[in-house]
């Protein structure tokens, strides 16, 4: 908007000699009338009829430029800039309309070369460093991506979007106390913003500060997000606090088309914690059908430990083999033995299972169940 109204000013106030090098002169009501009521193709036609080729006077060029990048022609838009830029190389507003065009166009060697030439020209311009930020992240260059977003935070650290992104790119490194510095300058000067409060959410989470991640979530609900990432945090948030009831509480908020692995995973748990078994087993089931991570061996396990709670041992063989073919883990068969041998009564399965335990190279803390495990072998060898 403020080029907008530069622009109507700049029609109405360009001195008369200016104006009267054009012929015939512009239709300044209609002009505004077209920028006023976002018309913008119908500007860039009008112009285009008005200021017929070959256009040279930098202020017509600058006219049309705008125009036709407001009306979405980028390809007449750069070519206006571009004219603009040979008569006067040093327009700085000129090189980053032709850095913002490439960027929306995809082209982001072209836009990287423009918004270099202005860092530059001016080291303390905070959108150029924004701007050369997301040329990096376009192209994949993430080390240049956080030199340009580090620039820019210098600069301005209330800036929420600079803000956000840095900080992300901090927590995905690791550097939660640099990740923590940066939203805790720009999220005083603007603390619901959402943008800051959702990097704040990824960032607590990934330290474990659960009370923390609870109350953002809650002051996001509060703000209007009801998305199944915020609830889902917040569901996991509950369950690490031990406040089961609301865990699964918060998890029932979540639109059945946006429950994922991670969310029927921690509704199981949270059920299991709530001594109903059959819903932790339901969920469990859920959590495999949802599943594409390497996880699905430990849910199955899961599953087998809520069947022999309710005493369905076999169920729990069942859930236990489902385990082992995703992942075989030595304490499962560890889990299958004892089963057999405790519960089922089952010489033979519980000697197989105990000798493919011992032979399988359990960890060093789970050396006491290898020395059970070889009790229980001499046992029922005999």
């Amino acid at each position: 908007m403020k080029n907008l109204a530069l622009l109507i000013l700049l029609i109405f106030y360009l001195p008369v000699s200016v104006k009267a090098q054009q012929q015939p002169a512009v239709n300044d009501s209609l002009l505004l009338d077209y920028y006023q009521n976002q018309r913008f193709a119908e500007a860039a036609d009008y112009l285009k009829k008005t200021y017929p080729e070959p256009v040279s006077n930098i202020r017509v060029l600058g006219k049309l430029a705008y125009t036709s990048q407001m009306a979405g022609r980028l390809p007449d838009a750069e070519g206006y800039y571009q004219r603009m830029y040979n008569i006067d190389s040093t327009n700085n507003a000129v090189l980053f309309s032709l850095g913002a065009i490439n960027l929306r166009r995809g082209n982001n060697l072209k836009a990287q070369f423009y918004y270099k030439m202005l860092s530059l020209k001016d080291t303390t311009n905070f959108m150029v460093f924004k701007q050369l930020g997301k040329v990096c992240l376009e192209r994949g260059d993430l080390p240049g991506m956080l030199v340009n977003l580090q620039k820019a935070n210098r600069i301005n650290p209330a800036e929420p979007e600079v803000a956000s992104d840095l900080s992300d790119m901090y927590v995905i490194q690791k550097r939660y106390d640099d990740a923590e510095k940066v939203l805790n300058g720009s999220i005083a000067q603007d603390p619901d913003n959402m943008v800051l409060l959702q990097s704040l959410l990824k960032l607590t989470y990934s330290q474990k500060r659960f009370e923390q991640v609870k109350n953002t979530c809650l002051r996001l609900v509060q703000l209007g997000d009801g998305s199944a990432f915020t609830l889902t945090k917040l569901e996991m948030a509950y369950y690490y606090l031990k406040n089961y009831t609301c865990s699964v509480e918060t998890f029932a908020e979540i639109s059945p088309a946006e429950q994922t692995e991670s969310s029927f995973y921690i509704a199981a748990l949270a059920y299991k914690a709530l001594k109903d078994q059959p819903k932790a087993i339901e969920n469990l089931a859920k959590a495999i059908d949802a599943g594409i991570s390497s996880n699905i061996s430990d849910y199955y396990a899961e599953m087998a430990d809520s069947y022999e709670a309710r005493k369905k041992y076999q169920k729990a063989v069942w859930a236990y083999q489902k385990a082992l073919q995703f992942s075989e883990k030595p304490i499962l068969y560890y889990l299958l033995a004892s089963v057999y041998d405790t519960e089922l009564k089952n010489k033979s399965l519980a000697l197989k299972y105990y000798k493919k335990y011992t032979n399988s190279k359990p960890p060093e803390k789970e050396q006491k169940y290898v020395a059970y495990s070889k009790s229980r072998l001499d046992e029922l060898a005999r």
